[in-house]
């Protein structure tokens, strides 16, 4: 395999970083001086769109890379079909059990029970299961991971080891966050930048980035969606906003992985088409589901 030279590994990540950022944050500061809540027209436009800069720096440097017939980065995972898609199923079921796990261990040191009834009601108010999973597939995974880990983090590793890369994408994932603090009727809005609950907000993020950066060493971009769908989709049906219950699920994806980390060595990187050949036609952006705190 071509190794791109560390100048243009580089040249490429700070691409990313600008498009996504600009994108997003443009997109949201609209939002908040439009006022209003973020479903409602026409704030909904802008805070849709904001969601999906992630993807968009992807494709930007991807078409560049392209028209410069530059080589991907060497750690980048294949995401061709049937290419290591085995790890898709186990990786989600791991993801949604930690908040299973963490909403039970709440419950047992004296918070709130673990509960469906907000959940099926947000399910209701969707138009359905179907428009529900959906609705939280596009918002959020597939918006965000072929650019946090089908982009930057590939590009990360060529200089750091998968700790430090997922560490470093996951504090500038949680500033990538901020604006939606200040957007009324968001999850985050409803924390508050400046609370309990938005703090462990905040901090969840790290966890959850080391978790989808090893699940994309694994199983390429589909598995981090795998990851990240499953935790969000966990979170909003159990309807996660209680400080307890957000702190003990930001400690079980510590441990657990710490666990994986340590138990298994960094994969080695599938030859061939990156991880970013998984993008096309952009998709039609659809509403985050709210209930609980997206990613």
């Amino acid at each position: 395999m071509t190794v791109s030279s560390p100048v243009r590994r580089k040249s490429g990540l700070a691409l990313f970083w600008v498009v996504t950022f600009i994108t997003s944050w443009a997109c949201w500061t609209v939002a908040i001086l439009l006022g209003g809540p973020p479903m409602s027209s026409p704030t909904v436009i802008p805070y849709l769109l904001g969601g999906f800069g992630p993807v968009l720096g992807a494709i930007v440097v991807r078409v560049r890379r392209a028209r410069r017939r530059e080589p991907g980065p060497v750690h980048a995972v294949s995401s061709r079909p049937g290419v290591r898609w085995f790890w898709v199923l186990p990786l989600l079921v791991l993801a949604s059990a930690t908040v299973v796990a963490a909403a039970f261990l709440a419950d047992a040191l004296g918070g709130p029970a673990p509960s469906l009834t907000a959940g099926q009601h947000l399910i209701t108010t969707a138009g359905g299961p179907v428009a529900f999973l959906v609705g939280m597939l596009i918002g959020g995974p597939l918006a965000e991971e072929p650019g946090w880990r089908g982009t930057a983090f590939p590009r990360l590793r060529a200089s750091m080891s998968r700790l430090q890369a997922g560490l470093l994408l996951g504090v500038i994932w949680a500033v990538w966050h901020l604006p939606l603090f200040f957007i009324p009727g968001t999850v985050q809005s409803a924390f508050g930048l400046f609370s309990w609950g938005g703090l462990l907000f905040t901090l969840s993020v790290l966890p959850m980035a080391l978790l989808t950066g090893y699940a994309y060493e694994r199983g390429g971009v589909p598995a981090s969606i795998a990851v990240h769908f499953g935790v969000n989709t966990t979170i909003a049906l159990l309807t996660v906003t209680s400080p307890l219950t957000q702190a003990l699920v930001l400690v079980v994806q510590t441990v657990v992985v710490s666990g994986l980390l340590r138990l298994t060595p960094p994969a080695r990187p599938a030859g061939g088409q990156p991880a970013e050949a998984l993008l096309g036609p952009a998709a039609v952006p659809l509403a985050p589901m709210r209930g609980g705190p997206q990613l």
